[in-house]
């Protein structure tokens, strides 16, 4: 796992440890990262704060998002999704998807490329929180 996962986990566990949903992402440019964020629907009382959401928000306007990769612990929603589509984000790495399946063809149908690490620590982030909370974590994929 390289640097900017686990950049995205750390985000992902603070959100958690916030009272809120384990999802982080990071935004990276040339090497460095250049946005953080993490889901904060709960901890914002918003219902559009999510995790990619907020890091797009945390590194401000850069022009061209076109050299930049989104890390995200978990596959994007269609919300985030065309975001990234949106932006014109290129490259998109996930830690999982078997918790959520978001929308990574959307994505791809768009030009983005997209991969799913299939990591067993967020999907374990996932699984445990889901299991905990399971009518916050429905609310959040609007499935209440």
């Amino acid at each position: 796992m390289d640097e900017f996962m686990k950049a995205a986990i750390d985000e992902a566990r603070k959100g958690l440890a916030e009272g809120g949903i384990p999802i982080g992402s990071v935004l990276v440019k040339d090497g460095k990262i250049i946005g953080r964020g993490h889901n904060q629907r709960v901890q914002k009382g918003s219902p559009t704060l999510h995790a990619e959401i907020d890091c797009l928000e945390n590194a401000g306007r850069i022009g061209s998002y076109k050299d930049t990769v989104l890390y995200s612990t978990l596959m994007p929603c269609y919300l985030c999704s065309g975001a990234v589509v949106q932006f014109e984000i290129k490259k998109v790495i996930v830690g999982e998807s078997a918790t959520f399946p978001g929308g990574p063809e959307f994505m791809r149908e768009h030009g983005v490329e997209v991969t799913d690490l299939d990591l067993d620590e967020c999907k374990k982030l996932m699984t445990d929180f889901i299991e905990a909370n399971p009518k916050l974590w429905n609310e959040d994929i609007g499935e209440l």
